[in-house]
């Protein structure tokens, strides 16, 4: 089916207007983007295609792809000399339809317990090539590639050809991937534009408006092609949805949040975080990363307050558990904030950062409010990744790279330590807080 769609709509999906009826864009001013990037299937129907892996509890990784065939095996061979598999793994499979479109069928399987700091050799579906990946370290240092509102353009290619010119160990994307927009082919192209790199590193990702591919009335319930195709642990961190799970990795602990699922008190979500944040023992992770798609605090004028009663919901969660940053994207462009809690200043608070620049069709978000507020310590609008390097227990350094296309320029950096190790902020009396609320966390 999905050929099909390819002969009659080659172009077609790239000038369609009925994404840009669903998105509430406004009136942006935005730097024209580059041309899509279509990636073709030119592989046999049996073979693995659009191959990515994530990290799915202590020393496991889930291979996930997909296959044209409903034949193929939902396993895994992997080892740790290429070409010599001691090892294998059997999983699952599933597929979905979405109108006229039914994709191929999707297998997820999960291999482990892995060794740390190892590159494996592995081999889907028992035919196609021959796939490695190195599993991230145990311990610190470890660095994190960072890329919000991805997309299938030229900017993209660019900026994931930088973020490949250095080594990293985990991939995480704060929301919208593919902007397929319920054009489903642009998933299965997406799948394959990655594909060299979402095998050879974990890739983390949360859901952003992009996924939700909602139509009224006809296809009601949203996320259909995002679940069926990128399954994160959810389950292993004790979470009932893929829209928001958490994992451990290399003394971090990762909280992956839904923008697009429930977050009020009495949600899923809310009760789950809740609970996570109490089991976190900052002994064994003193590092608390958080991601989300609608960010809580942004001077951009595109997407203003959108993500504010998510914001009034569960900031005072993750201040109270003294996370160290949060990561968002959706305004396309770059903004960092001085640590914040309740719109003020606070040491205490996360730093913020917004990174919605990896290379989505729809071009930049140009226009900040002005004058700038003092929260907001640096703003561009330039296409861009970020790293986040945890050097160890206390020290962390993060920077920005602006896409210049022939190299990655740093253009903003900045050390900053662990909340964990402050006393000052463990001790503090959080004023309006109450006593019972503290104790739970």
């Amino acid at each position: 089916m999905e050929k099909l769609y390819l002969r009659a709509f080659p172009l077609l999906v790239t000038i369609l207007l009925f994404p840009r009826l669903i998105q509430s864009q406004g009136c942006l001013s935005r730097q024209p983007p580059r041309p899509m990037v279509f990636t073709p299937h030119n592989r046999s129907d049996a073979d693995p295609q659009q191959v990515h892996i994530s990290l799915a509890g202590k020393d496991h990784i889930r291979v996930s792809w997909v296959t044209d065939t409903k034949h193929s095996k939902s396993i895994v061979e992997y080892g740790e000399t290429p070409g010599n598999y001691n090892a294998l793994a059997t999983g699952e499979h599933t597929s979905y339809k979405y109108f006229f479109y039914s994709s191929g069928e999707i297998h997820h399987v999960k291999i482990g317990p892995l060794k740390p700091s190892t590159t494996y050799f592995y081999r889907c579906g028992d035919s196609g090539p021959e796939f490695s990946f190195r599993t991230p370290p145990s311990g610190f240092p470890i660095e994190f590639a960072v890329v919000g509102d991805l997309g299938q353009t030229e900017w993209t290619a660019s900026t994931l050809a930088h973020v490949d010119s250095e080594d990293y160990d985990v991939f995480l994307l704060p929301g919208d991937l593919s902007y397929a927009d319920t054009q489903q082919p642009l998933w299965d192209s997406f799948g394959r534009l990655v594909e060299p790199y979402a095998t050879r590193r974990p890739w983390m990702v949360t859901e952003g408006n992009h996924e939700i591919e909602i139509f009224p009335i006809i296809h009601p319930h949203g996320f259909t092609s995002y679940n069926a195709r990128w399954r994160m642990p959810y389950e292993e961190s004790g979470s009932t949805s893929n829209l928001y799970y958490s994992f451990d990795v290399a003394g971090t602990h990762v909280i992956m949040l839904g923008s697009y699922a429930d977050f009020d008190a009495k949600s899923s979500q809310y009760k789950w975080l809740k609970a996570d944040l109490a089991q976190v023992d900052r002994k064994k992770t003193p590092w608390v990363v958080v991601l989300l798609h609608a960010p809580w605090y942004n001077t951009n004028t595109a997407h203003q307050g959108e993500g504010e009663s998510m914001r009034k919901s569960l900031e005072e969660l993750l201040y109270l558990a003294r996370a160290d940053v949060v990561f968002s994207g959706h305004v396309h462009a770059y903004e960092r904030f001085t640590r914040v809690y309740n719109k003020e200043e606070n040491q205490c608070g996360p730093l913020y950062v917004t990174i919605g620049d990896g290379g989505n069709r729809e071009g930049l978000a140009l226009t900040f409010k002005d004058p700038a507020s003092p929260l907001s310590l640096f703003r561009e609008a330039s296409f861009g990744h970020g790293r986040l390097r945890i050097v160890n227990e206390t020290h962390a350094h993060w920077s920005w790279q602006r896409n210049n296309d022939s190299n990655s320029v740093v253009a903003d950096q900045v050390w900053f330590e662990s909340l964990s190790t402050s006393k000052a902020c463990w001790d503090v009396d959080d004023q309006g807080l109450s006593s019972s609320f503290k104790e739970e966390l």
